[in-house]
């Protein structure tokens, strides 16, 4: 089980220089994979996109990919003559209003070098063909990187699931053990009713009383709703076990816990039980909201 949350970086030298990747990953329901790359790299995206989708399977994940001079190499820089000569005769300009000339009016290259954007930083470039190997190099790297931060927010996600589904399950069995009494509760109340009202003489034998004790039984009835979480928690327990991308399966899962949790407080008609209902629906709403986090 892996979070869909995380960051890799990766590194690789290609002809004196150096390719680094960065990866970073966040929640979304679907996946989607941002690609941004030295522009005349651009012909490397399509393949970039198939090695990241076949690691990420749902979340937003965005690639940043870079080619550096080497540590410590001096940045290659030239200089920008169309802007110098464009402040020259800015220089010239400013001289000529003022009315200066001789020494005073003269532009010097000490001044001109002073201004901003004369120097131009060369970046390194690489033929996208030749930066291949070194790009995915580096993508390697980063991606297990990023696996390995995903793994382990994934297994304190784990964690805090089962700590959730163990919850559901010990109320669970608290109303399996509550739901056989409820028809002999209301029996026993339907009794007290009749005395309460003067109707001693009126036996729980009658049919009619007979027909509204069956019909409350089968209403109360809620073997089925909890047959089906005991299903639930055994796919649960196979999405935990698996090794593919769970997300969907377990947010599905989630909706159905709901369905049956809803539907035995509905039908139960007992306080006890309504109580752990309660401590169920809780539980499931923290499950839910962990579950938008797994991949």
């Amino acid at each position: 089980m892996n979070s869909m949350t995380g960051y890799g970086r990766g590194e690789s030298s290609a002809d004196g220089a150096r390719v680094v990747v960065e990866l970073k990953s966040v929640n979304r329901k679907q996946a989607e994979v941002v690609v941004m790359l030295p522009a005349d790299w651009e012909p490397l995206e399509a393949r970039v996109r198939d090695a990241v989708a076949r690691v990420v399977a749902r979340g937003r994940c965005e690639v940043r990919i870079a080619l550096d001079a080497p540590e410590g190499a001096p940045a290659g820089q030239r200089l920008h003559r169309e802007v110098i000569a464009a402040y020259a005769r800015e220089w010239s300009e400013v001289a000529a209003g003022l009315g200066l000339s001789g020494p005073d009016a003269r532009v010097s290259l000490e001044l001109l070098a002073r201004c901003p954007g004369v120097f131009q930083t060369r970046a390194p470039s690489m033929e996208p063909e030749s930066a291949w190997p070194a790009v995915s190099a580096a993508l390697a790297s980063a991606l297990a990187s990023l696996e390995g931060m995903r793994r382990r927010e994934g297994e304190a996600l784990e964690r805090d699931l089962e700590a959730r589904i163990g919850l559901i399950r010990a109320a669970l069995e608290r109303v399996r053990a509550i739901a056989p009494e409820v028809p002999v509760r209301h029996r026993q109340q339907l009794r007290q009713r009749l005395q309460a009202a003067g109707l001693e003489g009126v036996s729980l034998d009658d049919e009619r009383l007979l027909k509204e004790l069956v019909v409350f039984a089968d209403r109360s009835d809620i073997s089925e709703e909890v047959a089906r979480l005991d299903s639930h928690f055994q796919q649960y327990e196979d999405c935990r076990r698996s090794r593919e991308a769970v997300g969907r399966k377990l947010d599905f899962l989630s909706q159905e816990f709901h369905r049956e949790i809803n539907t035995i407080g509905s039908k139960a008609n007992d306080a006890r039980i309504a109580a752990e209902v309660v401590l169920m629906k809780t539980e499931l709403e923290r499950f839910r909201e962990q579950v938008q986090n797994v991949e």
